[in-house]
């Protein structure tokens, strides 16, 4: 009886307290995708992804309701990193939707605009007046929208009359930088932290604080969130965090009695300062509750591991090497140069691919792309005025003949046609992701190399009803010294049965060194002396290894291997099935240049008609 009162008095306490309004409420997913636009079409960084900002301690000034429902204690507000723009996970700050709306797009546009580091108060108190200022001044057509949500916001703030002395002072500067950015120069101090900005971004966002070390690995911290948020939104947000010492086992309280000390035979090497929670659901429930998390790297070996490395197998059991050792660049983005000779790729073969036929799930389908694809198949028909061909061309015949009878005699020529097809001079390479993300299952009867295999033969049926050229091969990598890159089918050879052997064969590899495979494919295909080119890649996620190959760094060597392949002439598309992929897609690939297949089990059949597309002329 007692828990239920409580509860109800929770709820109820909470509800009065509430500053929010739950009707008017937008959540980031409806404009992930527009906010990402805008935010890089006003000449924000392009490789920066779109997530959940994190909540995070604001000490400011309460009411006392909320003093008494314990709210208000934390905040969203938008921040940015190198790698990440962070917006609120969902906004009701204002009663209309629309302005929670324009709030997110307005947010986009000031951290377009913002300077990379802020880390005193009044620089990020001049920083964001000089942002709104530079942005209003370049593009007019937002002053309309400012000067809604700036009035908006006003009506939230408090009155400096009833404010002490010294907040009233900072409260009354921070409405006229609101009002006329840029005016105020000096950031009054006070005792306690300001009312939330929205219209700003963070004072002092959750970045990585404390001591630098070097990292074994590339785990990354992902929070939690409220019941009502999908798991999805949970692992986009973000904490702050820090490094330090592995704790040295002398600090904490250590309450016993003294006849339970331990002898020197029954000594054991525990550190009880530390956690052992083993139960992974109670590990994510702690996790929640932490607004700030440290890092460490000590000897003992992690109860809940998030990340595991594979073994290669034996030599005996894995593929053949057709060719190793071929050294290729990667692009160090932070360092802003290309490290030459830095990947090692490999060649490989399957060693147990037995000849097969086309599996009986897909000769339907088969079928109905040959039927398709004939009307892509270059026509026959007779070439006139030929100097050679296997019949005489009246027309041309009867021409030569008047011309001669009228007196205008002429050098025999083209007096034939030929009876041939046309010319559409085109090689295409399929460069498909087979890491370990392909083992996953995408409903109850198939996986997504599954998938994968099945868009591989029919892509094929489909091509070899044509005169197209085209190669096929698959990629995986573990680290930089072993990519591995699997022969399908190359240029020269025909599509048979031993190719549908060798795409049976296919299974889930290892990580995704995505820069290093378009490198690769691309000296392939600039060997082809085609006209057109194209390079067609089909992944599943994002580029990533185990070392430094993660996030940020393989985004930006994967989108230099794509400019460059285009520099040397090489029409590259990306086909995906990545729900994630409209998030870096764009900054790798180009708006244009790639496409998301949202039903992954639609693939087999639309990846040919994509390339029917793509090369129609």
């Amino acid at each position: 009886m007692e828990e239920q009162v409580g509860q109800i008095w929770h709820r109820f306490i909470t509800r009065l307290a509430r500053t929010e309004y739950p009707e008017a409420v937008v959540h980031l997913d409806e404009v992930r995708r527009t906010v990402g636009i805008l935010f890089r079409a006003l000449g924000g960084d392009g490789g920066l992804r779109v997530e959940a900002a994190t909540a995070t301690h604001y000490q400011t000034r309460r009411n006392w309701l909320q003093r008494i429902a314990g709210a208000a204690q934390q905040v969203e507000l938008a921040w940015r990193s190198t790698e990440t723009l962070c917006l609120p996970a969902q906004l009701a700050l204002f009663p209309e939707t629309i302005l929670n709306r324009e709030l997110y797009l307005w947010l986009a546009a000031l951290a377009a605009f913002h300077p990379d580091t802020v880390t005193q108060q009044f620089n990020w108190f001049l920083a964001n007046q000089v942002a709104t200022r530079d942005i209003l001044a370049r593009f007019p057509g937002l002053r309309s929208r400012y000067q809604r949500l700036m009035e908006a916001t006003l009506t939230l703030r408090p009155d400096p009359a009833h404010l002490p002395p010294d907040e009233s002072v900072r409260e009354t500067a921070i409405q006229a930088a609101l009002r006329d950015p840029g005016s105020i120069n000096h950031y009054p101090i006070a005792q306690r932290q300001p009312m939330a900005v929205w219209l700003w971004l963070h004072p002092e966002p959750p970045l990585l604080t404390g001591k630098s070390q070097p990292r074994k690995d590339n785990a990354n911290v992902d929070s939690g969130d409220s019941d009502g948020q999908s798991q999805a939104a949970r692992e986009q947000r973000k904490k702050k965090g820090e490094r330090t010492e592995p704790p040295d086992g002398k600090s904490g309280l250590l309450a016993f009695r003294f006849e339970s000390l331990f002898t020197r035979a029954e000594y054991a090497k525990v550190d009880r300062t530390e956690d052992e929670e083993e139960d992974l659901a109670k590990a994510q429930d702690a996790l929640e509750d932490m607004d700030h998390i440290t890092v460490t790297q000590a000897e003992k070996k992690a109860a809940v591991s998030l990340r595991f490395d594979l073994d290669l197998p034996a030599q005996e059991q894995d593929d053949y090497i057709l060719e190793g050792d071929i050294l290729l660049p990667e692009w160090d983005w932070k360092r802003g140069e290309l490290r030459n000779n830095y990947c090692c790729l490999q060649t490989m073969i399957t060693k147990n691919a037995p000849a097969v036929e086309l599996p009986q799930h897909l000769r339907r389908s088969a079928r109905k792309l040959r039927h398709q694809f004939q009307a892509v198949a270059p026509l026959r028909s007779w070439h006139r005025h030929q100097n050679e061909g296997s019949d005489i061309d009246l027309d041309a015949w009867l021409s030569h003949t008047t011309d001669i009878l009228c007196g205008h005699a002429q050098v025999e020529s083209g007096l034939y046609r030929d009876f041939r097809g046309g010319n559409r001079d085109l090689a295409c390479l399929l460069l498909a992701d087979l890491s370990l993300s392909t083992d996953a299952w995408i409903n109850n009867s198939a996986r997504v190399i599954d998938i994968i295999r099945d868009s591989l033969f029919l892509f094929s049926e489909a091509l070899h009803n044509t005169d197209d050229r085209f190669a096929l091969y698959g990629f995986s990598s573990r680290r930089r010294d072993h990519i591995r890159f699997h022969h399908l089918k190359t240029f020269k050879q025909n599509y048979n049965a031993a190719t549908r052997g060798r795409i049976q064969a296919i299974k889930p590899g290892y990580y995704t060194r995505m820069g290093a495979a378009i490198r690769h494919a691309t000296n392939l295909l600039i060997k082809e002396s085609n006209s057109q080119r194209l390079l067609l890649l089909l992944t599943d996620g994002k580029p990533n290894d185990l070392d430094h190959y993660e996030g940020r760094y393989g985004v930006e060597d994967t989108r230099h291997a794509v400019l460059q392949a285009r520099k040397k002439g090489l029409q590259v598309f990306c086909v995906t099935i990545d729900e994630r992929a409209e998030d870096y897609l764009p900054h790798l690939f180009g708006a244009q240049h790639y496409v998301l297949i949202r039903k992954a089990e639609d693939l087999p059949k639309t990846l040919p008609l994509l390339y029917m597309r793509l090369t129609q002329t």
